[in-house]
């Protein structure tokens, strides 16, 4: 099947119960052996987690989930150097220690290529955590509905159908069948089932597919989508069943899944930052969030420039960035661009933070090339700061130039090692 794709996290994973779908890169022929590898389910101490997860920065989080974000999954590597993915529950999620623990252990004897394997939990005092395999490439929502550069292609959807009924087959033959809440993240029906049982391909069929849909591989779709949408649950196939309906659908079995899906080839997970990691699946929000969240550290501009004699150039300057400040903060990228632009085309001081934060704002308006421009002229303002190679690389990909995208990565990813070496030294 060209490797490993989606994996489907098991249902103690939300303290409500429910499951997900998440998608991973390509593991080829490797994939049975990674799950035979993996180590028994442990108890970790909270140190540990903390430790793994840099005392639970922000700029290590995956996502929020729950009311207030009372969920919240960070992604974290152990000591030996394994990447994790962990997630802290609210304190009264679980307010049973004994169920928690029992419940994680149950789910985390299951091992399968197919699914997000647990491989841990914490419980002490308060806190409870899970720890799971690490995950880099977002949901199956996402990459259905949130698309940034083109859509899923419906090879790639075959794919993930299959892989989703062989991990539903594989926990149902365990006793831990996982029907309840199964979404790309809930996904809502209305009524709009009628289309399905009236096969209607022209309303079902999202509208970006025409091209690459069969009206055969279609009408086999929709059958399959309204046996399993009957209401009586006797009459839904099982899993086994819809497994061996979708294995004959399947195409281009020889192409990895990671070059369907657009991942760059030859990217080492291990060896990228969470920045890194964002950049490279352009994930705009979370590039922001990093953004923000590292300020100006990198660059200098403190508060302590207030302490020097400004004309009211310079003034208005200030004015200026800070007014920008606030607008990145709350994601308003015109204002953000008007007033740094401001701020640049003043020239009394130059930032690399600002050029970065401009050129992130000028990617969320679509104007790529604008925001290649910045990045670069970041990196001429402090040549090796790795920051604008990330940038760099995001606007390259979406000009459409992969290649050098790849090569601008590599090369933020070389800075930053170097950076972190010389920090470890000090």
């Amino acid at each position: 099947m060209g490797g490993q794709c989606f994996k489907l996290i098991p249902c103690c994973w939300n303290s409500q119960m429910k499951a997900a779908v998440l998608e991973t890169p390509d593991i080829d022929n490797e994939e049975k052996s990674e799950v035979d590898n993996l180590p028994a389910f442990r108890e970790f101490t909270f140190e540990q987690l903390k430790n793994a997860t840099s005392g639970f920065a922000v700029e290590y989080i995956v996502s929020e989930q729950g009311e207030k974000a009372a969920n919240i999954v960070y992604k974290g590597k152990l000591e030996n150097q394994k990447r994790i993915a962990v997630k802290r529950f609210n304190r009264m999620a679980w307010p049973d220690a004994q169920q928690f623990v029992e419940e994680a252990r149950l789910v985390g004897h299951l091992r399968n290529h197919r699914l997000v394997n647990l491989l841990g939990c914490c419980c002490e005092g308060d806190e409870r955590l899970l720890v799971a395999e690490y995950m880099p490439n977002e949901t199956l929502a996402k990459h259905l509905f949130h698309w940034d550069t083109q859509p899923m292609k419906w090879v790639m959807r075959l794919r993930v159908v299959l892989h989703l009924a062989q991990a539903l087959e594989y926990c149902t033959s365990k006793g831990r069948a996982l029907y309840h809440d199964l979404n790309g993240y809930r996904i809502l029906f209305d009524e709009a089932l009628d289309l399905i049982r009236d096969r209607n391909l022209q309303m079902l069929t999202d509208s970006c597919l025409e091209v690459q849909l069969s009206n055969d591989d279609g009408t086999e779709l929709a059958r399959l989508a309204s046996r399993c949408l009957q209401s009586e649950p006797r009459e839904r196939p099982n899993p086994k069943s819809l497994v061996a309906s979708l294995t004959p659908l399947q195409k281009e079995t020889e192409v990895p899944s990671s070059v369907l899906m657009g991942i760059p080839h030859g990217t080492s997970w291990s060896s990228l930052s969470p920045l890194g990691e964002a950049c490279t699946r352009r994930d705009s929000t979370a590039i922001h969030e990093i953004l923000e969240s590292i300020g100006y550290k990198d660059d200098g501009m403190t508060n302590e420039l207030s302490f020097q004699m400004w004309t009211d150039q310079m003034q208005e300057s200030l004015d200026s960035k800070k007014k920008g400040d606030s607008a990145f903060k709350h994601k308003d990228f015109r204002t953000t661009i008007e007033c740094y632009s401001q701020f640049i085309d003043v020239g009394t001081m130059v930032s690399p933070t600002i050029f970065a934060r401009r050129s992130l704002s000028y990617l969320m308006s679509d104007k790529p090339q604008k925001a290649l421009n910045d990045a670069m002229q970041a990196q001429v303002v402090s040549p090796v700061w790795h920051i604008a190679c990330y940038l760099q690389a995001v606007a390259l990909s979406a000009l459409g130039l992969d290649s050098e995208a790849q090569a601008a990565l590599k090369e933020g990813t070389t800075l930053e090692s170097k950076r972190s070496k010389a920090v470890g030294q000090k």
